[in-house]
């Protein structure tokens, strides 16, 4: 059995490293080597235990020995970890009423008063008025003939469609990504004092402006999701408005952050392999697969975490009760046991059990309707845009959780 080490250079050894920008722009080979070791290594840097063979994290996701929380089961002292500072603890409570960090009964009831606004029933009747939506940004982005494809298109249909959904006013949708982009740093390993303030800060304002608008709709409703979580909030018996708030951050970072970063990803991925762009422009039916495959290839969510709320083992490895698992799913996505050719773009891939989204209670409630965005916008570009090429090498962000690039200068 493996214990962990306080000296174990072992998760160093492959080069795993979430905070250098080599390892961020290109972290494939060093998740490689990490693959291809033992199947759970432990990182002394961040208290956790590395997992990144395909089988393993999807069987992982799905084993209710582990959650995403230990709250239901555990105070933080009984834990051994620290409770936040004090000018954190608002945002961390609202973060822990989050669905994606509730493990049943109360997971289970938020995401069924959520869930309605996302099913495939729901988006196909939404694809429409996205359709409006991204035609107008593809013909007002493809004027400009040199742009940034990220904040002059791709991250603006994402914004307005979860909008609409919230029943945010145009007027206020201007806040909302720099909040989401503050609002998820605290998300990263070990993030630095400056960015926990940002994210406090973002959490605070966004905070206030959500229970002044569900407070509007408890007055007024409009029929969007906003007016119906208020009013089931105001009944007091299924959602508190804590948890309305928090509902409310996880819908804004998820269909911002996780969205945004995907479709650049993927277009820098296009960018990047002539070939595979030249058959997908040839033949803009193989885009339903190509999603698919571009989310496998270089997906913006690389790692999920999991706490140990019973004592399992991974491969003969022992992994106590209170230990996290950091699940590599960038490595799981690129596994050469599961995916052929796993290294490469195979546009019409089928079947592809990639775990972007995730897997088990926690997969990703919002998968639907970030695949109809990506559909329709990428057939959008692909048509109107027919000769897109980028313009000068962009950069990433320095963030692994939510890996995404700075920008993505194109031209028409």
């Amino acid at each position: 059995m493996i214990e962990p080490s306080p000296t174990s250079r072992s998760a160093v050894e492959p080069g795993y490293n979430p905070w250098d920008p080599a390892f961020v722009a290109d972290p494939y080979p060093a998740l490689a080597r990490l693959r291809a070791g033992p199947a759970a290594l432990y990182d002394e840097r961040t208290e956790q235990w590395l997992v990144s063979r395909h089988p393993l994290v999807n069987a992982l996701l799905r084993d209710r020995r582990l959650g995403r929380t230990y709250h239901h089961v555990a105070t933080n002292a009984e834990w051994g970890r620290p409770d936040p500072p004090a000018a954190e603890a608002g945002l961390f409570r609202l973060l822990d009423l989050q669905m994606i960090d509730q493990e049943p009964p109360d997971h289970t009831r938020l995401r069924r008063l959520v869930s309605t606004a996302f099913t495939p029933r729901t988006v196909e009747r939404l694809r429409p008025r996205i359709d409006e939506i991204a035609s107008r940004l593809v013909d007002e982005a493809a004027a400009l003939g040199e742009f940034d494809l990220i904040a002059d298109l791709l991250e603006l249909l994402p914004v307005a469609v979860i909008a609409e959904l919230l029943g945010i006013p145009e007027a206020d949708r201007r806040f909302l990504r720099p909040w989401s982009g503050d609002m998820t740093l605290v998300f990263e390993l070990n993030p630095s004092a400056a960015d926990r303030a940002r994210a406090v800060t973002a959490g605070r304002e966004f905070e206030a402006y959500v229970r002044d608008l569900a407070r509007e709709r408890r007055r007024l409703p409009t029929g969007d999701l906003m007016s119906e979580l208020a009013l089931v909030a105001e009944a007091g018996d299924r959602l508190t408005e804590d948890e309305l708030v928090g509902t409310a951050i996880l819908l804004l970072n998820a269909g911002h952050e996780a969205s945004v970063n995907g479709a650049a990803n993927s277009w820098y991925a296009l960018f990047r392999d002539p070939a595979a762009l030249a058959r997908l422009r040839a033949d803009h039916d193989l885009v339903p697969t190509a999603i698919e495959e571009l989310l496998r290839f270089d997906t913006p969510a690389p790692m999920f975490e999991r706490w140990v709320l019973e004592e399992i083992e991974i491969d003969g490895i022992r992994i106590p009760r209170g230990q996290e698992l950091a699940l590599q799913f960038a490595a799981a996505n690129r596994d050469a046991a599961v995916f052929e050719r796993a290294d490469e773009l195979v546009l019409a891939r089928d079947p592809n059990p990639y775990l972007s989204f995730g897997a088990g209670i926690h997969y990703c409630l919002g998968a639907p309707l970030a695949k109809a965005e990506f559909d329709i916008v990428f057939r959008r570009i692909l048509e109107r845009m027919p000769r897109l090429q980028l313009t000068a090498q962009p950069a990433w962000k320095p963030r692994f959780i939510l890996r995404g690039l700075e920008s993505l200068p194109v031209r028409v």
